[in-house]
């Protein structure tokens, strides 16, 4: 079994300190579709810093985020990310669409609206290359096996070479499903959000 990682040197930071942006669209949006909302709160900072490493955004040009919700994440990886980068946040909830439009004034974002499961249509429709990393909060615990295994699989088949997938998720169903599809991932674990968070990195 790969090992799993935390980093030990930032426990003094105290995660209940956190703002998250939005709670409360967040919070609805879980109780309206607690399907499609893998958490009842958005990631914490420390969460958002570590998967934004892990998938080295810094580097890629071109990012996708899969089911950003209100926009934390969102707005972390764009920080991360170099000035002519571009991000395409795929989100089936038509709330946080336009909330993320809203609030979100960042011409390097591109906001759509539909299925984790259609990235090449996705990519297609806004003129997009291959990314060279896509990352994903989704909750795959709570949706269909079928539709796990094409979401994953429409991830592999759009990542440039030398691209990287990273999920972030509380259980290990996409672990379990993304073997299948990639093969064992390396994997390391977020202590300070709520909750603990494990971080899966497939690379292709």
């Amino acid at each position: 079994m790969p090992e799993i990682r935390h980093d030990e040197s930032r426990a003094s930071e105290n995660p209940l300190l956190l703002k998250p942006a939005h709670p409360i669209a967040f919070l609805k949006g879980f109780l309206d579709r607690p399907k499609e909302v893998g958490s009842i709160i958005p990631s914490s900072r420390w969460m958002e810093r570590r998967i934004t490493r892990t998938a080295e955004v810094a580097t890629a040009d071109v990012v996708i985020e899969l089911g950003p919700g209100t926009g934390g994440t969102t707005k972390a990886l764009l920080q991360a990310m170099h000035p002519k980068a571009r991000l395409l946040a795929i989100e089936l909830n038509p709330g946080f669409c336009d909330l993320l439009k809203e609030t979100i004034h960042d011409p390097r974002l591109i906001v759509h609206h539909g299925s984790a499961a259609d990235i090449p249509e996705a990519l297609a429709k806004h003129e997009l290359a291959a990314p060279d990393a896509v990352l994903s909060g989704i909750p795959f615990s709570t949706m269909p096996r079928d539709l796990g295994i094409s979401i994953l699989t429409s991830v592999r088949d759009c990542l440039a070479p030398g691209g990287r997938f990273v999920a972030y998720q509380f259980r290990d169903v996409v672990h379990t499903l993304g073997k299948t599809v990639f093969g064992s991932a390396k994997i390391q674990l977020e202590l300070l959000n709520v909750p603990p968070m494990r971080v899966y990195r497939w690379d292709v």
